[in-house]
């Protein structure tokens, strides 16, 4: 879509008034070239959170398409297993959207959204907005500098602790073993980064962890990696432990968990390892033997700390990328395709905790049936 065809100002509505969507809501607001022009959530607090965020109010989608309040683009937040139908309702009428992750909750699904986004000529972006993140962004850059070598191997984590809260309310949902659960919520943001760093996973193993809470969905998992290029690795995952080994504790990308500082000591919840360095993210640590004339084990590390800007919000590049998208047809950092890959990990992952047995991933699964949209 070239910029001639779509104002300068692009109108945005949000769908979803819960934990995700008014931290998208203040990006949409902050920027120069959005206008936040509708919030749509049928819940009770729906109408007071518009209120509170300066916007019109509609308790469904079908309303806001018949109103004054038509959008050119929508953000939206809500339960994974809303996520297709409301995508397509809104890609039906002509309205571009970016769905936060997981893009399904079934590879079908997801399928047929992308392919009714290509048939109605709309944009499918994917909300994995940490592709934006600064310190994902230091890390990527150096790996593609070569500066770490062959990349062996890597070592992952994703732990925390979620209060009770979390699953109340209108979190009610994220007990579901089906839609909720930590591997769709959480895991999914870290098979997309690993694989946006080092390319495609071909198989994993997990065996789940036990349980804390008395609902049905999973608290976490071991697994065992294994990339298209060779590179394996291993990631713990769990939501019901005190830690700071976590991306939102590293990076301080979400205001509502503290930061753990650099200095204080915590170290990375990436090890990237590779034949001529290793790389801690995120406090960008890079250890190598760089100069030594015999490099080994006998030899001192070499211990540099890399600079990551920090002023950069992910969640306010990643409004700026959905309107460069639509108003001059920017290539998509995450397209529905790339989301869908990672979708088909995670399953993968959850079938692998069940039955105990490694799967294999035919990655071309989702290349191919794109193919034939």
């Amino acid at each position: 879509m070239s910029s001639t065809s779509v104002p300068s100002i692009i109108n945005i509505a949000i769908i979803g008034g819960g934990s995700i969507g008014p931290r998208h809501a203040q990006s949409v607001s902050n920027n120069p070239y959005a206008n936040l022009i509708a919030l749509v959530d049928p819940a009770p607090h729906g109408h007071q959170k518009a209120l509170s965020l300066g916007t019109a109010y509609y308790p469904s989608i079908a309303l806001l398409l018949a109103s004054a309040h038509r959008p050119h683009a929508a953000i939206i937040c809500t339960p994974n297993n809303t996520h297709v139908p409301l995508s397509l309702e809104l890609i039906s009428a002509g309205v571009h959207v970016l769905v936060e992750k997981p893009i399904s909750v079934s590879i079908p699904s997801g399928l047929e959204l992308i392919q009714t986004a290509v048939e109605k000529n709309v944009k499918l972006l994917v909300g994995h907005h940490r592709r934006f993140n600064p310190y994902l962004l230091a890390a990527k850059a150096e790996i593609d500098r070569g500066r770490l070598g062959s990349i062996i191997a890597v070592q992952g984590s994703w732990c925390l602790k979620k209060p009770d809260e979390y699953y109340d309310g209108i979190g009610e949902w994220r007990k579901s073993r089906e839609n909720g659960g930590v591997v769709l919520i959480n895991l999914i943001h870290e098979v997309d980064l690993l694989q946006y760093l080092l390319g495609p996973i071909v198989q994993v193993f997990a065996l789940e962890s036990k349980k804390t809470r008395n609902f049905d969905a999973e608290e976490g998992a071991a697994i065992i990696l294994k990339f298209e290029s060779g590179v394996i690795g291993t990631f713990v995952l769990c939501d019901a432990v005190p830690s700071p080994w976590n991306f939102e504790a590293g990076t301080g990308e979400n205001p509502t968990i503290p930061q753990v500082e650099k200095d204080e000591g915590a170290g990375g919840f990436y090890r990237i390892l590779g034949t001529e360095g290793s790389l801690s993210v995120p406090d960008l640590t890079l250890w190598s033997y760089n100069g030594r004339a015999v490099p080994g084990w006998t030899e001192k590390l070499n211990k540099e700390g890399l600079i990551v800007n920090r002023e950069n919000i992910p969640f306010d590049l990643q409004v700026q990328h959905l309107i460069d998208v639509v108003k001059d047809d920017a290539p998509l950092s995450c397209s529905g395709e790339e989301a869908l890959r990672a979708m088909v990990v995670c399953e993968a992952v959850k079938k692998s905790m069940a039955t105990g047995q490694p799967i294999a991933i035919d990655r071309f699964v989702i290349l191919e049936s794109s193919r034939n949209i």
